[in-house]
Protein backbone atom coordinates (compact mmCIF):
# COMPACT_ATOMS: atom_id res chain seq x y z
CA UNK A 1 0.00 0.00 0.00
CA UNK A 2 3.15 2.37 -0.12
CA UNK A 3 3.25 5.30 -2.54
CA UNK A 4 5.95 5.77 -4.35
CA UNK A 5 7.51 8.80 -1.47
CA UNK A 6 7.22 6.22 0.57
CA UNK A 7 8.72 3.68 -1.09
CA UNK A 8 11.72 6.44 -1.76
CA UNK A 9 11.86 6.55 2.59
CA UNK A 10 11.42 2.92 2.41
CA UNK A 11 14.74 2.59 0.73
CA UNK A 12 16.52 4.83 2.69
CA UNK A 13 16.03 3.25 5.58
CA UNK A 14 17.20 -0.21 4.31
CA UNK A 15 20.43 2.36 3.23
CA UNK A 16 21.14 3.48 6.81
CA UNK A 17 20.46 0.03 8.01
CA UNK A 18 22.90 -1.36 5.46
CA UNK A 19 25.83 0.78 6.16
CA UNK A 20 25.12 1.47 9.63
CA UNK A 21 29.22 1.17 10.73
CA UNK A 22 30.35 3.49 7.95
CA UNK A 23 27.33 6.27 8.97
CA UNK A 24 27.83 5.82 12.47
CA UNK A 25 31.95 6.63 12.26
CA UNK A 26 30.50 9.78 10.24
CA UNK A 27 27.95 10.85 12.50
CA UNK A 28 31.15 10.37 15.45
CA UNK A 29 33.42 12.31 12.81
CA UNK A 30 30.52 15.08 12.35
CA UNK A 31 29.90 15.40 16.08
CA UNK A 32 33.85 15.63 16.75
CA UNK A 33 35.13 18.02 14.22
CA UNK A 34 32.02 20.66 15.11
CA UNK A 35 32.62 20.36 18.89
CA UNK A 36 35.90 19.50 19.71
CA UNK A 37 37.07 23.19 20.51
CA UNK A 38 34.45 23.36 22.92
CA UNK A 39 35.29 23.91 26.60
CA UNK A 40 33.98 20.73 27.44
CA UNK A 41 35.48 18.38 24.75
CA UNK A 42 38.87 20.34 24.62
CA UNK A 43 39.62 19.32 28.38
CA UNK A 44 39.53 15.42 27.15
CA UNK A 45 40.89 16.21 23.40
CA UNK A 46 42.81 18.89 23.09
CA UNK A 47 41.31 19.68 19.89
CA UNK A 48 41.61 16.11 18.03
CA UNK A 49 38.47 14.72 16.59
CA UNK A 50 40.18 10.78 16.43
CA UNK A 51 37.55 8.26 17.29
CA UNK A 52 39.95 6.34 19.33
CA UNK A 53 41.35 9.27 21.24
CA UNK A 54 37.48 9.84 21.73
CA UNK A 55 37.06 6.44 23.14
CA UNK A 56 39.87 6.53 25.03
CA UNK A 57 40.17 10.05 27.08
CA UNK A 58 36.20 11.32 26.96
CA UNK A 59 34.34 10.15 30.24
CA UNK A 60 31.13 7.95 30.59
CA UNK A 61 28.57 10.61 32.47
CA UNK A 62 24.84 10.87 33.86
CA UNK A 63 23.03 13.41 33.39
CA UNK A 64 24.29 15.25 36.73
CA UNK A 65 27.89 15.37 35.85
CA UNK A 66 26.89 17.74 32.69
CA UNK A 67 24.33 19.60 34.79
CA UNK A 68 26.93 22.26 35.79
CA UNK A 69 27.51 22.77 32.14
CA UNK A 70 23.86 22.81 31.05
CA UNK A 71 22.98 25.16 33.95
CA UNK A 72 25.92 27.94 32.92
CA UNK A 73 24.14 27.83 29.47
CA UNK A 74 20.67 27.92 30.85
CA UNK A 75 22.12 30.99 33.22
CA UNK A 76 23.56 33.23 29.88
CA UNK A 77 26.82 31.91 29.05
CA UNK A 78 27.55 31.10 25.54
CA UNK A 79 27.15 27.77 23.84
CA UNK A 80 30.25 26.99 23.07
CA UNK A 81 30.96 25.29 26.55
CA UNK A 82 29.13 22.09 25.33
CA UNK A 83 28.97 22.63 21.81
CA UNK A 84 29.94 25.03 18.66
CA UNK A 85 26.32 25.09 17.69
CA UNK A 86 24.16 27.70 19.72
CA UNK A 87 21.76 26.08 22.12
CA UNK A 88 17.73 27.53 20.94
CA UNK A 89 16.24 26.53 23.26
CA UNK A 90 15.82 23.15 25.76
CA UNK A 91 13.72 19.98 26.20
CA UNK A 92 12.37 19.08 29.44
CA UNK A 93 12.37 15.39 30.44
CA UNK A 94 8.98 14.18 32.12
CA UNK A 95 10.59 13.89 35.03
CA UNK A 96 8.40 11.35 36.59
CA UNK A 97 10.61 8.56 36.57
CA UNK A 98 13.44 9.66 37.77
CA UNK A 99 12.79 12.77 39.92
CA UNK A 100 12.93 16.37 38.83
CA UNK A 101 12.62 16.97 35.42
CA UNK A 102 16.02 17.38 32.88
CA UNK A 103 17.13 20.06 30.59
CA UNK A 104 17.90 18.70 27.63
CA UNK A 105 19.92 21.36 24.94
CA UNK A 106 18.54 21.55 21.83
CA UNK A 107 20.20 23.12 18.18
CA UNK A 108 19.15 23.69 14.60
CA UNK A 109 21.07 20.61 13.59
CA UNK A 110 18.85 18.58 16.57
CA UNK A 111 16.13 19.86 15.35
CA UNK A 112 17.00 19.28 11.32
CA UNK A 113 17.37 15.67 12.59
CA UNK A 114 13.72 15.84 14.15
CA UNK A 115 12.08 16.69 11.23
CA UNK A 116 12.92 13.38 9.76
CA UNK A 117 11.60 11.45 12.55
CA UNK A 118 7.97 11.87 11.56
CA UNK A 119 8.60 10.60 8.32
CA UNK A 120 10.66 7.66 9.11
CA UNK A 121 8.42 6.65 11.85
CA UNK A 122 5.49 6.90 9.13
CA UNK A 123 7.42 4.58 6.69
CA UNK A 124 7.01 1.07 8.22
CA UNK A 125 2.85 1.98 9.07
CA UNK A 126 2.20 3.30 5.35
CA UNK A 127 2.72 -0.47 3.97
CA UNK A 128 0.48 -1.55 6.43
CA UNK A 129 -2.42 0.80 6.87
CA UNK A 130 -1.55 2.80 3.98
CA UNK A 131 -1.56 6.88 3.92
CA UNK A 132 -4.09 7.58 6.92
CA UNK A 133 -3.24 11.41 5.97
CA UNK A 134 -5.45 10.80 3.28
CA UNK A 135 -7.74 8.51 4.46
CA UNK A 136 -9.22 10.75 7.92
CA UNK A 137 -8.21 12.58 10.68
CA UNK A 138 -6.47 10.76 13.93
CA UNK A 139 -8.06 11.09 17.09
CA UNK A 140 -4.78 11.80 19.32
CA UNK A 141 -4.94 12.88 23.36
CA UNK A 142 -2.67 15.64 23.41
CA UNK A 143 -1.33 18.24 26.04
CA UNK A 144 0.79 20.63 26.44
CA UNK A 145 2.81 22.32 29.13
CA UNK A 146 2.99 25.95 29.92
CA UNK A 147 6.75 26.48 28.27
CA UNK A 148 9.79 27.60 31.27
CA UNK A 149 12.07 30.77 30.34
CA UNK A 150 15.50 29.96 31.72
CA UNK A 151 17.54 32.99 33.06
CA UNK A 152 19.24 33.32 29.40
CA UNK A 153 15.92 33.73 28.09
CA UNK A 154 15.51 30.46 26.28
CA UNK A 155 12.53 28.65 26.65
CA UNK A 156 12.28 24.87 28.29
CA UNK A 157 9.59 23.06 27.26
CA UNK A 158 8.74 19.34 26.79
CA UNK A 159 9.21 17.43 23.71
CA UNK A 160 5.64 17.32 22.63
CA UNK A 161 4.94 20.87 23.58
CA UNK A 162 7.75 21.81 21.41
CA UNK A 163 5.76 19.83 18.57
CA UNK A 164 2.39 21.35 19.25
CA UNK A 165 4.27 25.05 18.99
CA UNK A 166 5.54 24.32 15.74
CA UNK A 167 3.87 26.61 12.93
CA UNK A 168 3.85 23.43 10.12
CA UNK A 169 2.08 20.94 13.44
CA UNK A 170 -0.30 24.29 13.85
CA UNK A 171 -0.83 24.71 10.05
CA UNK A 172 -1.90 20.60 9.48
CA UNK A 173 -3.81 20.01 12.71
CA UNK A 174 -6.98 20.57 11.38
CA UNK A 175 -7.19 18.26 8.49
CA UNK A 176 -5.27 15.89 10.45
CA UNK A 177 -6.25 15.82 13.94
CA UNK A 178 -9.72 15.68 15.70
CA UNK A 179 -8.74 18.48 18.17
CA UNK A 180 -8.32 21.72 18.18
CA UNK A 181 -5.33 24.05 19.29
CA UNK A 182 -7.04 25.47 22.00
CA UNK A 183 -7.85 21.67 23.56
CA UNK A 184 -4.48 20.78 23.53
CA UNK A 185 -3.27 24.25 25.29
CA UNK A 186 -5.67 24.38 27.65
CA UNK A 187 -4.21 24.64 31.07
CA UNK A 188 -6.86 22.31 32.98
CA UNK A 189 -5.82 19.22 31.65
CA UNK A 190 -9.37 17.29 32.54
CA UNK A 191 -11.50 20.57 30.82
CA UNK A 192 -8.98 19.53 27.85
CA UNK A 193 -9.42 15.91 27.76
CA UNK A 194 -13.18 16.62 27.79
CA UNK A 195 -13.08 18.63 24.84
CA UNK A 196 -10.80 16.45 22.67
CA UNK A 197 -13.16 13.42 23.56
CA UNK A 198 -16.26 15.54 22.69
CA UNK A 199 -14.75 16.38 19.42
CA UNK A 200 -13.61 13.11 18.49
CA UNK A 201 -17.04 11.40 19.19
CA UNK A 202 -18.32 14.33 17.14
CA UNK A 203 -15.94 13.55 13.97
CA UNK A 204 -16.15 9.67 14.33
CA UNK A 205 -16.73 8.59 11.24
CA UNK A 206 -13.41 10.41 9.82
CA UNK A 207 -11.21 8.90 12.59
CA UNK A 208 -8.80 6.48 11.33
CA UNK A 209 -6.63 6.09 14.24
CA UNK A 210 -6.84 6.34 17.78
CA UNK A 211 -4.25 7.11 19.91
CA UNK A 212 -1.73 9.65 22.22
CA UNK A 213 1.69 9.34 23.26
CA UNK A 214 1.92 6.76 26.18
CA UNK A 215 -0.57 3.89 26.35
CA UNK A 216 -1.45 5.32 29.97
CA UNK A 217 -3.00 8.44 28.32
CA UNK A 218 -5.17 6.45 26.30
CA UNK A 219 -6.43 4.66 28.88
CA UNK A 220 -7.12 7.54 30.85
CA UNK A 221 -8.97 9.03 28.40
CA UNK A 222 -11.07 5.78 28.11
CA UNK A 223 -11.80 5.56 32.05
CA UNK A 224 -12.52 9.26 31.85
CA UNK A 225 -14.93 8.66 28.82
CA UNK A 226 -16.74 5.96 31.14
CA UNK A 227 -17.65 8.61 33.45
CA UNK A 228 -18.43 11.09 31.33
CA UNK A 229 -20.54 9.36 27.95
CA UNK A 230 -23.87 10.67 29.15
CA UNK A 231 -22.37 14.23 29.21
CA UNK A 232 -20.74 14.00 26.01
CA UNK A 233 -23.91 12.72 24.50
CA UNK A 234 -25.85 15.60 26.26
CA UNK A 235 -23.35 17.94 24.86
CA UNK A 236 -24.26 16.63 20.93
CA UNK A 237 -27.70 16.24 20.96
CA UNK A 238 -28.04 19.51 22.13
CA UNK A 239 -24.89 21.24 20.70
CA UNK A 240 -24.06 23.34 23.96
CA UNK A 241 -20.76 22.73 26.18
CA UNK A 242 -21.29 21.67 29.58
CA UNK A 243 -21.09 24.45 31.87
CA UNK A 244 -18.00 23.20 34.02
CA UNK A 245 -16.38 23.95 30.63
CA UNK A 246 -14.84 27.41 31.63
CA UNK A 247 -12.00 28.06 29.37
CA UNK A 248 -12.48 30.43 27.03
CA UNK A 249 -10.30 29.10 24.08
CA UNK A 250 -12.15 25.41 24.21
CA UNK A 251 -15.49 26.77 24.37
CA UNK A 252 -14.23 29.08 21.33
CA UNK A 253 -13.53 25.95 19.94
CA UNK A 254 -16.46 24.17 20.71
CA UNK A 255 -18.88 26.89 19.00
CA UNK A 256 -17.12 26.43 15.89
CA UNK A 257 -18.00 22.98 15.21
CA UNK A 258 -21.02 21.92 17.51
CA UNK A 259 -24.16 21.96 16.35
CA UNK A 260 -27.58 19.59 17.98
CA UNK A 261 -27.39 15.80 16.63
CA UNK A 262 -29.58 13.77 18.65
CA UNK A 263 -28.87 11.13 16.15
CA UNK A 264 -25.34 11.02 16.40
CA UNK A 265 -26.19 10.96 20.21
CA UNK A 266 -28.21 8.50 19.90
CA UNK A 267 -25.64 6.48 18.45
CA UNK A 268 -22.76 6.76 20.86
CA UNK A 269 -25.56 6.58 23.73
CA UNK A 270 -26.50 2.82 22.59
CA UNK A 271 -22.87 2.07 22.27
CA UNK A 272 -21.90 3.22 25.45
CA UNK A 273 -24.81 2.02 27.70
CA UNK A 274 -23.86 -1.65 27.57
CA UNK A 275 -22.49 -4.37 29.93
CA UNK A 276 -18.98 -4.53 29.15
CA UNK A 277 -16.52 -2.17 27.01
CA UNK A 278 -15.00 -5.04 25.36
CA UNK A 279 -13.67 -3.49 22.00
CA UNK A 280 -15.54 0.62 23.17
CA UNK A 281 -13.10 1.79 20.89
CA UNK A 282 -13.59 0.01 17.61
CA UNK A 283 -17.30 -0.22 18.49
CA UNK A 284 -17.07 3.95 18.31
CA UNK A 285 -14.26 4.69 15.94
CA UNK A 286 -15.53 2.15 13.34
CA UNK A 287 -12.79 3.06 10.59
CA UNK A 288 -10.13 3.40 12.98
CA UNK A 289 -7.34 1.21 11.57
CA UNK A 290 -5.13 1.13 14.50
CA UNK A 291 -4.09 2.61 18.06
CA UNK A 292 -1.11 4.15 18.28
CA UNK A 293 0.78 4.45 21.68
CA UNK A 294 4.02 3.27 23.29
CA UNK A 295 3.37 0.25 24.81
CA UNK A 296 6.80 -0.80 25.55
CA UNK A 297 9.16 -0.62 29.07
CA UNK A 298 7.06 1.10 31.85
CA UNK A 299 3.69 1.24 29.64
CA UNK A 300 3.82 -2.89 28.94
CA UNK A 301 1.63 -3.19 32.01
CA UNK A 302 -1.04 -1.43 30.32
CA UNK A 303 -1.64 -3.46 27.13
CA UNK A 304 -3.62 -6.08 28.71
CA UNK A 305 -6.36 -3.67 29.71
CA UNK A 306 -6.14 -1.49 26.24
CA UNK A 307 -6.16 -4.74 24.43
CA UNK A 308 -9.46 -5.14 26.37
CA UNK A 309 -10.98 -2.05 24.80
CA UNK A 310 -9.34 -2.08 21.73
CA UNK A 311 -10.78 -5.62 20.68
CA UNK A 312 -8.92 -6.80 17.83
CA UNK A 313 -7.65 -3.33 16.61
CA UNK A 314 -3.62 -3.56 16.03
CA UNK A 315 -1.39 -1.60 19.22
CA UNK A 316 1.13 0.14 17.19
CA UNK A 317 4.74 1.42 19.18
CA UNK A 318 5.80 2.94 16.13
CA UNK A 319 9.03 4.38 17.23
CA UNK A 320 11.86 4.31 20.59
CA UNK A 321 12.87 7.69 21.47
CA UNK A 322 13.51 9.69 24.57
CA UNK A 323 14.37 13.64 25.05
CA UNK A 324 17.78 12.87 24.32
CA UNK A 325 17.54 11.99 21.30
CA UNK A 326 15.12 9.99 18.55
CA UNK A 327 16.97 6.05 18.35
CA UNK A 328 14.94 4.00 16.33
CA UNK A 329 11.96 2.44 14.60
CA UNK A 330 9.56 -0.44 14.88
CA UNK A 331 9.39 -1.97 10.73
CA UNK A 332 7.37 -4.43 11.86
CA UNK A 333 4.11 -2.41 13.68
CA UNK A 334 1.47 -5.24 13.05
CA UNK A 335 3.62 -7.83 15.56
CA UNK A 336 2.40 -7.73 19.48
CA UNK A 337 3.08 -5.26 22.52
CA UNK A 338 5.58 -7.82 23.79
CA UNK A 339 7.41 -8.66 20.41
CA UNK A 340 8.17 -5.39 19.73
CA UNK A 341 11.72 -4.77 18.27
CA UNK A 342 12.94 -1.24 17.95
CA UNK A 343 15.70 -1.12 14.97
CA UNK A 344 18.70 1.70 15.66
CA UNK A 345 19.19 4.76 12.87
CA UNK A 346 22.25 5.16 12.48
CA UNK A 347 22.19 8.45 11.67
CA UNK A 348 20.58 9.94 14.50
CA UNK A 349 23.66 10.22 17.67
CA UNK A 350 26.41 8.24 18.03
CA UNK A 351 25.26 4.82 19.93
CA UNK A 352 27.53 2.86 22.28
CA UNK A 353 26.26 0.26 24.79
CA UNK A 354 27.92 -0.85 27.79
CA UNK A 355 27.08 -4.85 28.48
CA UNK A 356 24.98 -5.46 31.59
CA UNK A 357 24.76 -8.81 32.49
CA UNK A 358 22.13 -10.89 34.23
CA UNK A 359 23.78 -12.54 37.66
CA UNK A 360 22.07 -14.90 39.67
CA UNK A 361 19.17 -15.28 37.29
CA UNK A 362 17.69 -12.22 39.07
CA UNK A 363 18.55 -8.65 38.07
CA UNK A 364 20.36 -6.62 35.32
CA UNK A 365 24.20 -5.61 37.10
CA UNK A 366 27.07 -4.08 35.97
CA UNK A 367 29.90 -6.40 34.53
CA UNK A 368 32.52 -3.33 36.60
CA UNK A 369 32.74 0.08 37.06
CA UNK A 370 32.08 1.80 34.02
CA UNK A 371 35.59 3.02 33.73
CA UNK A 372 36.96 -0.34 33.34
CA UNK A 373 33.92 -1.65 30.93
CA UNK A 374 34.78 -0.96 27.39
CA UNK A 375 31.73 0.51 25.43
CA UNK A 376 30.50 -1.42 22.81
CA UNK A 377 29.85 -0.05 18.76
CA UNK A 378 26.33 -0.57 17.27
CA UNK A 379 27.10 -2.64 15.15
CA UNK A 380 29.41 -5.27 17.39
CA UNK A 381 26.36 -5.92 19.80
CA UNK A 382 25.68 -9.30 20.37
CA UNK A 383 22.05 -11.09 20.58
CA UNK A 384 20.70 -11.98 23.15
CA UNK A 385 23.20 -9.69 25.50
CA UNK A 386 21.66 -6.66 27.38
CA UNK A 387 23.32 -3.28 27.01
CA UNK A 388 22.98 0.28 28.39
CA UNK A 389 22.33 2.92 26.15
CA UNK A 390 24.94 5.56 25.52
CA UNK A 391 24.64 8.36 23.31
CA UNK A 392 26.43 11.41 21.75
CA UNK A 393 24.88 14.04 20.22
CA UNK A 394 24.83 16.75 18.21
CA UNK A 395 23.33 18.57 20.94
CA UNK A 396 26.41 18.82 23.37
CA UNK A 397 25.89 15.58 24.93
CA UNK A 398 28.81 12.99 25.08
CA UNK A 399 28.89 9.75 26.09
CA UNK A 400 25.63 9.72 28.32
CA UNK A 401 24.16 7.27 29.62
CA UNK A 402 20.19 7.63 29.02
CA UNK A 403 19.21 4.79 31.79
CA UNK A 404 17.66 2.29 29.09
CA UNK A 405 18.24 -0.94 29.28
CA UNK A 406 17.94 -2.56 26.04
CA UNK A 407 18.01 -6.23 24.64
CA UNK A 408 19.55 -6.94 21.39
CA UNK A 409 16.99 -9.12 19.73
CA UNK A 410 18.63 -9.42 16.13
CA UNK A 411 19.71 -7.26 13.15
CA UNK A 412 17.88 -5.87 10.09
CA UNK A 413 20.65 -5.39 7.40
CA UNK A 414 23.96 -4.56 9.46
CA UNK A 415 21.56 -2.35 12.11
CA UNK A 416 20.77 -4.14 15.48
CA UNK A 417 17.30 -4.66 16.87
CA UNK A 418 16.28 -3.57 20.49
CA UNK A 419 13.80 -4.99 22.90
CA UNK A 420 13.61 -2.57 25.86
CA UNK A 421 13.84 -4.22 28.96
CA UNK A 422 13.77 -1.26 31.60
CA UNK A 423 14.69 1.74 33.10
CA UNK A 424 18.42 1.52 34.92
CA UNK A 425 18.12 1.83 38.38
CA UNK A 426 14.25 1.54 38.99
CA UNK A 427 14.87 -1.04 41.93
CA UNK A 428 13.09 -2.50 44.95
CA UNK A 429 15.34 -2.99 47.89
CA UNK A 430 14.75 -4.15 51.40
CA UNK A 431 18.94 -5.13 52.33
CA UNK A 432 21.14 -6.43 49.62
CA UNK A 433 19.03 -7.71 47.51
CA UNK A 434 18.06 -6.09 44.01
CA UNK A 435 14.60 -6.36 42.49
CA UNK A 436 14.50 -4.69 39.06
CA UNK A 437 11.89 -3.26 37.37
CA UNK A 438 11.42 -6.40 34.78
CA UNK A 439 11.68 -8.78 37.94
CA UNK A 440 8.79 -7.27 39.13
CA UNK A 441 6.82 -6.94 35.83
CA UNK A 442 6.94 -10.89 35.51
CA UNK A 443 5.97 -11.36 39.19
CA UNK A 444 3.00 -9.20 39.09
CA UNK A 445 2.17 -11.21 35.32
CA UNK A 446 2.52 -14.25 37.06
CA UNK A 447 0.02 -13.18 40.03
CA UNK A 448 -2.93 -11.37 37.93
CA UNK A 449 -3.07 -14.27 36.28
CA UNK A 450 -5.10 -16.05 38.89
CA UNK A 451 -7.50 -12.71 38.51
CA UNK A 452 -8.46 -13.25 34.75
CA UNK A 453 -10.43 -16.76 35.31
CA UNK A 454 -12.77 -14.98 37.64
CA UNK A 455 -14.22 -11.95 35.72
CA UNK A 456 -11.62 -9.36 37.07
CA UNK A 457 -8.23 -7.49 35.02
CA UNK A 458 -5.37 -5.70 37.02
CA UNK A 459 -5.62 -2.17 35.28
CA UNK A 460 -2.53 -0.97 37.08
CA UNK A 461 0.05 -1.26 39.67
CA UNK A 462 2.58 0.54 42.04
CA UNK A 463 5.29 -0.63 44.00
CA UNK A 464 7.20 1.13 47.22
CA UNK A 465 9.51 -0.38 50.00
CA UNK A 466 7.93 -0.06 53.39
CA UNK A 467 10.66 0.25 56.19
CA UNK A 468 8.79 1.84 58.78
CA UNK A 469 9.11 -1.56 60.86
CA UNK A 470 11.46 -4.33 60.86
CA UNK A 471 12.27 -5.98 58.75
CA UNK A 472 10.95 -4.20 55.26
CA UNK A 473 8.95 -5.49 52.69
CA UNK A 474 7.46 -5.05 49.57
CA UNK A 475 4.72 -2.98 49.41
CA UNK A 476 2.24 -3.21 45.62
CA UNK A 477 -0.53 -0.79 45.69
CA UNK A 478 -2.65 -2.79 42.47
CA UNK A 479 -5.75 -1.52 41.16
CA UNK A 480 -8.31 -3.61 40.05
CA UNK A 481 -11.27 -3.84 37.40
CA UNK A 482 -13.88 -6.47 36.84
CA UNK A 483 -15.45 -7.20 33.62
CA UNK A 484 -18.90 -7.73 32.62
CA UNK A 485 -20.15 -5.62 35.27
CA UNK A 486 -18.60 -7.31 38.57
CA UNK A 487 -17.22 -5.87 41.19
CA UNK A 488 -13.84 -5.48 43.26
CA UNK A 489 -16.45 -6.64 46.68
CA UNK A 490 -16.77 -10.05 44.87
CA UNK A 491 -13.09 -11.10 44.80
CA UNK A 492 -12.48 -13.47 46.88
CA UNK A 493 -9.70 -12.39 49.82
CA UNK A 494 -7.75 -16.11 49.71
CA UNK A 495 -7.35 -15.02 45.90
CA UNK A 496 -5.53 -12.14 46.87
CA UNK A 497 -3.41 -13.93 49.30
CA UNK A 498 -2.85 -16.15 46.79
CA UNK A 499 -1.95 -13.59 44.56
CA UNK A 500 1.05 -12.15 47.01
CA UNK A 501 1.99 -15.66 47.38
CA UNK A 502 2.77 -16.01 43.65
CA UNK A 503 4.24 -12.93 43.45
CA UNK A 504 7.00 -14.19 46.10
CA UNK A 505 7.45 -17.30 44.55
CA UNK A 506 8.20 -15.63 40.77
CA UNK A 507 10.63 -13.24 42.12
CA UNK A 508 14.58 -13.98 42.43
CA UNK A 509 16.38 -16.33 44.23
CA UNK A 510 18.18 -13.82 46.43
CA UNK A 511 14.46 -12.60 47.81
CA UNK A 512 13.86 -15.71 48.23
CA UNK A 513 16.69 -16.77 50.78
CA UNK A 514 16.29 -13.26 52.44
CA UNK A 515 12.43 -13.77 52.91
CA UNK A 516 12.96 -17.46 54.55
CA UNK A 517 15.30 -16.11 56.73
CA UNK A 518 13.17 -13.35 57.72
CA UNK A 519 15.36 -10.64 56.54
CA UNK A 520 12.68 -9.56 54.17
CA UNK A 521 8.86 -9.66 55.66
CA UNK A 522 5.92 -10.65 53.87
CA UNK A 523 5.09 -8.96 50.62
CA UNK A 524 2.15 -7.35 50.69
CA UNK A 525 -0.45 -6.23 48.33
CA UNK A 526 -2.91 -3.08 48.83
CA UNK A 527 -6.13 -2.82 46.69
CA UNK A 528 -7.24 0.83 45.99
CA UNK A 529 -10.16 1.53 45.21
CA UNK A 530 -11.06 2.70 40.84
CA UNK A 531 -9.67 6.19 39.88
CA UNK A 532 -6.47 5.90 42.38
CA UNK A 533 -3.91 5.96 39.59
CA UNK A 534 -5.87 8.94 37.84
CA UNK A 535 -5.62 10.90 41.54
CA UNK A 536 -2.06 9.85 40.89
CA UNK A 537 -1.39 11.28 37.72
CA UNK A 538 -3.31 14.39 38.47
CA UNK A 539 -0.98 15.20 41.11
CA UNK A 540 2.15 14.60 38.74
CA UNK A 541 0.31 16.77 36.29
CA UNK A 542 -0.35 19.35 39.00
CA UNK A 543 3.50 19.47 39.98
CA UNK A 544 4.37 20.31 36.46
CA UNK A 545 4.52 16.99 34.32
CA UNK A 546 2.31 17.38 31.11
CA UNK A 547 -0.38 14.45 30.65
CA UNK A 548 1.24 13.39 27.30
CA UNK A 549 4.39 12.85 28.49
CA UNK A 550 3.21 11.27 31.56
CA UNK A 551 4.90 7.75 32.80
CA UNK A 552 4.07 6.36 36.05
CA UNK A 553 7.00 5.48 37.98
CA UNK A 554 7.60 1.82 38.90
CA UNK A 555 8.41 2.99 42.93
CA UNK A 556 7.31 5.15 44.55
CA UNK A 557 9.53 7.87 46.04
CA UNK A 558 7.15 10.96 46.86
CA UNK A 559 5.70 11.09 50.66
CA UNK A 560 2.70 12.79 48.78
CA UNK A 561 2.20 10.47 45.88
CA UNK A 562 2.38 7.69 48.78
CA UNK A 563 -0.27 9.34 50.79
CA UNK A 564 -2.57 9.65 47.50
CA UNK A 565 -2.93 6.23 47.39
CA UNK A 566 -3.16 5.05 50.93
CA UNK A 567 -6.09 7.12 51.63
CA UNK A 568 -7.63 4.98 49.23
CA UNK A 569 -6.62 1.35 50.01
CA UNK A 570 -9.95 -0.34 50.23
CA UNK A 571 -8.07 -4.00 51.03
CA UNK A 572 -4.83 -5.48 52.26
CA UNK A 573 -3.16 -9.30 51.72
CA UNK A 574 0.25 -10.47 52.77
CA UNK A 575 1.97 -13.64 51.84
CA UNK A 576 1.12 -16.14 54.26
CA UNK A 577 4.58 -17.92 54.31
CA UNK A 578 8.12 -17.99 52.60
CA UNK A 579 8.13 -19.19 49.32
CA UNK A 580 9.52 -22.22 48.60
Amino acid sequence: MATNGNEGWLKMIEELTTNAEQIQDEELGEILSRNAGTEYLRGFLHGQTEKQLFKKNVPIVTYEDLKPYIDRIANGETSDILLAEPVTGFFLSSGTSGGQPKLIPVSAEYHKKGALVGTFAQSPMMRHFGDINQAGKRMELMFARPEIETPSGLKAASVSTSIYNESKFRTNLPKLYTSPIETIFCPDPNQGLYCQLLFGLIQRDEVVKVGSLFASTVLRGIKFLENHWQELCYDIKTGRLSDWITDSGCRNAASLIMKPNPEQADLIENICNCKSWEGIIRKLWTKARYIGCICTGAMRQYTTELEFYCRGLPLVSAFYACSETFCGLNLEPLCKPCDISYTLLPNMAYFEFLPVKNERDESFEMKSNDEDTELVDLVNVKVGQCYELVVSTCAGLYRYKVGDVLMVSGFYNNAPQFQFVERKNVILSVDQEKTSETDLFKAVTEAKALLDPLGFILTEYISYVDTSSAPGHYVLFWEIKGKEGKHCKELDPKIMVECCSRMEESLHYTYKIYRKRNIIAALEIRVVKQGSFEALMDYFVSKGTSLSQYKKPSCIKSEEALKILDSRVIGKYFSPKPPL
